[in-house]
């Protein structure tokens, strides 16, 4: 990946669907070349998907979850990734070892949420924030 690279990615975060002209105009290059790199980098696994934000009314939250010691983490956030709720699985550095994104549609789906991760048997604790506003960074 070089910086034409990244530039292309920088806009293609902020908005997936912006039309490959509108990149190549941004990031000084041709339409073509857009393309292809973002091709590439899909083929690379770079790119991992193509998402859509919302902004449902929902509440969103973030629920840190500790987990044994001798537990395989990639394996408890392979299993919480396939919750509907769910729109990020982190495994993190620190005191906590997963962080999960949530999109829920109130504060009782939220705690049924918190309450359905406390009862998977590889989780210690949890510590739960309220998503109170975000902006794209």
């Amino acid at each position: 990946m070089d910086d034409l690279d990244r530039r292309i990615l920088n806009v293609l975060r902020r908005d997936a669907r912006t039309p490959y002209t509108e990149i190549a105009e941004r990031v000084g290059t041709s339409e073509g070349t857009v393309r292809n790199r973002v091709e590439r980098m899909t083929e690379d696994g770079v790119i991992e998907r193509f998402t859509v934000t919302t902004h449902t009314g929902n509440v969103k939250a973030m629920i840190e979850v500790t987990v044994a010691v001798d537990v395989d983490t990639t394996g408890v956030s392979d299993d919480i990734a396939d919750w509907d709720e769910v729109d990020f699985v982190w495994q993190v550095s620190g005191e906590e070892d997963i962080v999960l994104v949530v999109d829920c549609v109130d504060t009782r789906a939220v705690n049924e949420l918190i309450t359905k991760a406390r009862e998977l048997e590889e989780v210690k604790s949890t510590k739960t924030r309220l998503i109170l506003d975000e902006r794209l960074g």
